[in-house]
């Protein structure tokens, strides 16, 4: 560190980016926990590819990972880079333009080849032209220097490339003052059974960190100071895995097993993938054939007694779809989790949109309404698993968890909560029956119907699609019935409300703009909106959860702005509803581009606005 300066810094953004098999979304996660352990705040943006075996060095197969973190609170990844760490001549290509003017860009020039420049469509090399004129280069032939670090180990050249990624990560690690030992401490778990692994991404870790500090391409390092957390037990949390934690939460508190079945897709997958390592929880999983078979098992589940959930995308609802009707008109508790995508059809499996509303809103025959939450940060998604789960089971009716894919994947520092502050969950099998049973005799203060499991002496009754006669559940093709069982499922849903806390307002309570968000918009939203109150202008942000129904004071709040922003990640689902309901003109913000929103564009539109 002698003659090298050392710069205090707010917040850093960072983005690694490489061929898929490059290792980026491990880098960026390695380095992600390490900046949580040191105390910062930060939140993460991983962006896959779609393809599933794209050719190497091509613009398909680019995978990257951004990460910002900061010595205050943060609420989004961040929209400009500050550094960019590229492995070839595609990663290049397609992320440099995101780059702040006089950003740093660390390339491995080992990989910018004549034929990986053609592959990436480069008429000359960038790293000789002019072409980065305006930012930072530092060429490093990482390659070269990996194979010099672990040439006496004897592994082959393959898995000698692989360990590229650790050079990378430890000269970022060295330019932000960033511990090496815990990512030392993961290899010697991680590849416990392969000491010559351990060894060889040991040492291209340190020798990237080394050359970070002997290197005269670094005169200064940049520090980040831990930021004001609330004190206790954090862990870096991404939205997939707070779900299933969610849901094994709400199994363990209402003592009932809980069953999952579903079918693997993108970017769902990973929670089926979780709750299969949560058998000693009495955790049930089934991967089922496809998306119809594992929703009509879930139905199943629930009909004999069972915490039952299923997720998919959005392909895969509408698969689901014709079973959710099933549930609904049988009133049995169910969560359908839905981890949103770029639609339609297949449309951009791997990146993020809120496009889903209406489908989880209207997407069934009939008149099917169901209550449907959406949770807006990677860590409120183990909050509205457990409470999808406890109005699922309070009210007997499925529920819909509207997530996305970069909730799903993207990070945060996660305090871990008392669990004795949940809310309890209460319901209770129906025992048994003095006289005749009316399975669809209902709750006074819910309109939940009775849970009589399949061979509960005394309480056998009929099941299925069709519908069924007030109280005895016997079919029924009543005129009069017929409306009076419609009517009575929606009042169900609609007396939700008083489940509905009071909408929170960020600024003031009444002014020239209110930006009305839901989902994963919150962070951009937030981050606008306190930059523009510094500026004294009038804006203030209202959240909303609970998508069916409805905050109940939402439609007052509205009347107390002169205008009214509401920006998604589709083409204005939230805003026709907020038009259509309270008569509102109210005026969208919408993007469809597979990614989350900068907060330069609220921000931008804001000041439009006034």
């Amino acid at each position: 560190m002698a003659g090298k300066s050392v710069e205090k810094i707010e917040n850093v953004v960072i983005r690694f980016a490489g061929d898929s098999g490059d290792g980026m979304q491990l880098t960026g996660f390695r380095f992600s926990n390490t900046a949580a352990l040191v105390g910062n705040d930060l939140v993460t943006f991983p962006d896959f590819p779609a393809e599933i075996r794209a050719p190497l060095g091509s613009l398909a197969g680019v995978s990257a990972f951004q990460v910002q973190f900061s010595s205050k609170d943060i609420y989004t990844p961040g929209d400009q880079v500050d550094l960019l760490v590229v492995m070839n001549p595609a990663a290049l290509k397609v992320h440099f333009k995101d780059l702040r003017p006089g950003g740093t860009i660390i390339a491995n020039e080992s990989s910018f080849t004549t034929k990986n420049l053609r592959m990436a469509g480069w008429e000359s090399n960038p790293l000789e032209d002019d072409t980065l004129a305006e930012y930072r280069l530092l060429n490093i032939e990482i390659s070269r220097l990996v194979a010099i670090a672990v040439e006496d180990i004897g592994l082959p050249s393959k898995t000698v490339e692989r360990t590229k990624n650790m050079f990378a990560l430890g000269v970022v690690y060295w330019m932000y003052g960033r511990p090496i030992e815990p990512t030392v401490e993961w290899f010697e778990e991680k590849f416990k059974s392969r000491l010559e692994l351990v060894e060889a991404n040991t040492r291209a870790l340190k020798a990237g960190y080394n050359f970070g500090d002997i290197s005269e391409l670094f005169a200064t390092t940049y520090q980040v100071d831990p930021a004001p957390l609330k004190p206790g037990t954090y862990r870096n949390m991404t939205g997939n895995y707070a779900i299933g934690l969610g849901l094994l939460t709400a199994s363990k508190k209402g003592n009932i097993p809980l069953f999952m079945g579903g079918y693997p897709i993108t970017p769902a997958s990973d929670i089926l993938h979780q709750l299969s390592y949560y058998k000693n929880f009495g955790v049930k999983t089934f991967q089922a054939e496809d998306e119809i078979a594992g929703i009509g098992a879930v139905v199943g589940a629930a009909f004999a007694g069972n915490l039952a959930v299923t997720a998919s995308s959005g392909p895969g609802i509408a698969l689901k779809s014709e079973a959710i009707g099933l549930a609904v008109i049988t009133e049995l508790p169910l969560v359908i989790i839905n981890i949103q995508r770029a639609g339609p059809s297949t449309g951009m499996p791997t990146k993020t949109e809120q496009a889903d509303l209406f489908q989880a809103l209207f997407g069934r025959n009939g008149e099917a309404p169901l209550p449907v939450l959406a949770p807006s940060t990677p860590g409120e998604c183990f909050h509205f698993a457990y409470e999808a789960c406890r109005v699922a089971l309070k009210y007997m009716t499925p529920v819909f968890v509207l997530s996305d894919a970069s909730l799903a994947n993207g990070a945060e520092p996660w305090l871990l909560p008392n669990l004795d502050e949940l809310t309890p969950i209460d319901f209770e099998y129906k025992k048994g029956s003095n006289g005749t049973f009316k399975p669809y005799a209902r709750d006074e203060k819910t309109l939940a119907r009775a849970w009589a499991i399949p061979g509960t002496p005394k309480l056998g009754h009929r099941i299925g699609g069709l519908e069924k006669e007030d109280l005895t559940g016997d079919v029924s093709y009543d005129a009069d019935n017929h409306d009076l069982m419609v009517r009575l499922r929606e009042q169900k849903i609609a007396s939700m409300v008083k489940e509905i806390p009071p909408t929170e307002i960020y600024g003031d309570t009444t002014g020239d703009v209110l930006v009305l968000g839901w989902g994963s918009t919150f962070g951009a939203i937030r981050t606008a909106v306190e930059s523009l109150r510094q500026e004294k202008l009038s804006v203030s942000h209202a959240h909303i959860r609970w998508m069916n129904p409805l905050p109940p004071d939402l439609g007052e709040i509205l009347l107390k702005y002169q205008k009214v922003l509401i920006p998604e990640v589709n083409l204005g689902q939230l805003s026709r509803l907020v038009r259509s309901e309270y008569l509102i003109d109210a005026e969208g913000l919408n993007l469809v581009r597979g990614r989350p929103f900068k907060e330069s564009y609220v921000a931008e539109k804001i000041r439009e606005m006034l």
